[in-house]
């Protein structure tokens, strides 16, 4: 069992930046994803990232925006945020699946952080 914890999240006023980190308790070459819920709305996809780096992908949403990377020597997985919005705002959630290949749908993740919240004011 591996668990994540996800920090960095926090108020920012529009056009900010925020890096999220997803700790992993274990060792793993799993591929990771950034996952964000706002309220009233269903999880979305934000971006994934592969075992080893080499392969993300990211939601149209925050293309150009965002970036997702990894440092496995530290089992951690990063999400830099910048030009944020207020459509941004969401509780982000960090999340692990067994296979080396990213994906960009929830189900295929077996392992999910707390969350962490992210609110952009205008």
């Amino acid at each position: 069992q591996v668990h994540l914890v996800e920090s960095g999240g926090g108020l920012v006023q529009a056009g900010g930046s925020l890096r999220l980190s997803c700790a992993a308790s274990a060792r793993t070459f799993y591929a990771m994803g950034w996952f964000r819920q706002a309220p009233g709305k269903e999880r979305e996809f934000v971006a994934a990232i592969n075992w080893n780096g080499g392969n993300t992908y990211y939601a149209d949403s925050v293309k150009g925006r965002f970036t997702i990377s990894r440092d496995n020597a530290k089992n951690t997985v990063f999400l830099q945020m910048n030009t944020l919005k207020p459509e941004d705002t969401a509780v982000y959630y960090c999340a692990g699946r067994h296979t080396i290949m990213a994906e960009t749908r929830s189900q295929a993740y077996a392992y999910w952080g707390q969350g962490t919240q992210v609110t952009v004011s205008s």
